[in-house]
């Protein structure tokens, strides 16, 4: 058996746009007709831009290859072009194909991913959600008033609590910047501690609070924030400092009593392993569609348990991705919590043939051969991404005093 097609989707993602702008789907097909399915995660060229490096890869590694030499086919596109260290672009593309070859393997042996991966350890796994505004009241990149009101907020987060979700997760913490880290502002410090205290009100021991920034602040603005938040007791403080840097992260998680999430912006082992061996962080967030893909997140995942940290896949990309996530949680005894966009329903239902389980605030696994989700091809050709735009676009200068 051998690799022999590739089909491309830059999918848009209609509003109100959780999961981003749009979804960058990938198909290898095998010259006897068995298809698997990948996703790219790359935030930083624009789609279709990507389309030509998937293809520049595919051409020169994938076309003709056995799906079964994941190690061999890994090994190559890493070190391509006399490379030989992370790349957040190239790895992004390989992580895509990576899935793709697992879909294709899974079918082929008529066996989940899980099952070829360990084996299933968990039969349906712990779910998380951002706090949304409800669609009448605006998108993922309107200003809604769940973004900075902490009593909307609150009411926001019983709804979901209602629902069946047992953590959510939110970000008052101000803009992020290409200009970061910085100093958080007294007027942002205040909102921070507000949306946790109203949050913790709001749904008591019922949900775990999840405070996530995006690296804006400096080891010691971030230990600052930090306390402010202790007597809340968080589950974690996400990418308190920039990835770059993980000795300064580590400066944080000394000096906190909350336990720190990295690991959205990282990719492949050897970036973790820098945080496991510096104790930045002990819950690890890899996204599946950047970090190498099933397997090099298989090795993540075991070296963190030799130092106790736990997993907690990255999501805010399309449900392939998603449902690589659920894959790998599925096999892993480190498994702590599992990103959702929402109760994947909507877009996220509607792009796959079969929506995945979410039930009471758990995503039940599969076990159908392969990753267990099918693209409905017709939906993400009626769906085109036809604009240019990034994926994340952070403020492109500095952040202001009172911002």
């Amino acid at each position: 058996m051998k690799i022999r097609e590739l089909k491309t989707f830059v999918v848009a993602n209609p509003p109100p746009q959780w999961g981003g702008r749009y979804f960058i789907f990938l198909k290898l097909i095998t010259d006897d007709g068995i298809e698997g399915l990948g996703e790219v995660y790359c935030a930083t060229f624009g789609p279709h831009a990507m389309v030509t490096l998937i293809e520049d890869v595919f051409a020169r590694h994938v076309d003709g290859a056995d799906p079964f030499g994941i190690e061999t086919l890994w090994r190559n596109v890493y070190g391509r072009g006399y490379s030989l260290r992370p790349d957040i672009t190239l790895m992004g593309v390989l992580s895509g194909i990576e899935i793709a070859l697992w879909d294709i393997i899974g079918k082929a042996v008529g066996k989940p991913i899980h099952a070829l991966l360990g084996g299933k350890v968990h039969e349906r796994l712990r779910s998380y959600t951002y706090l949304y505004p409800n669609p009448d009241e605006g998108g993922a990149y309107d200003k809604a008033a769940v973004y900075d009101d902490p009593d909307i907020a609150a009411t926001r987060a019983a709804e979901y609590v209602a629902q069946g979700f047992t953590a959510l997760k939110f970000d008052p913490a101000g803009p992020y910047s290409t200009f970061d880290p910085r100093q958080p502002s007294l007027e942002r410090l205040e909102l921070s501690e507000k949306f946790c205290r109203r949050l913790r009100e709001a749904v008591g021991v019922n949900a775990d609070l999840l405070f996530g920034t995006h690296g804006q602040f400096t080891a010691s603005g971030a230990i600052r924030l930090a306390r402010r938040l202790e007597a809340y007791d968080p589950l974690w403080f996400e990418e308190p400092v920039p990835p770059e840097k993980p000795e300064e992260m580590a400066l944080v998680a000394r000096q906190t009593t909350i336990p720190i999430a990295t690991g959205e912006r990282l990719t492949t082992k050897y970036e973790f392993a820098r945080v496991l061996e510096c104790r930045a962080a002990s819950i690890l967030q890899m996204a599946l569609g950047r970090v190498g893909g099933l397997l090099e997140a298989k090795k993540i995942a075991g070296m963190a348990e030799a130092f106790y940290a736990q997993i907690a896949p990255h999501l805010y990309c399309g449900p392939v991705e998603g449902a690589a996530n659920v894959q790998l949680s599925a096999c892993i005894p480190n498994f702590l919590i599992l990103e959702s966009i929402g109760t994947w329903s909507g877009f996220h239902a509607d792009i796959l043939k079969s929506p995945m389980r979410w039930e009471d605030g758990y995503v039940v696994v599969p076990d159908s051969p392969g990753l267990g989700v099918e693209l409905d091809e017709e939906v993400a050709r009626a769906n085109p991404y036809t604009g240019n735009e990034l994926h994340l676009v952070p403020r492109a200068g500095p952040v202001t005093f009172r911002e």
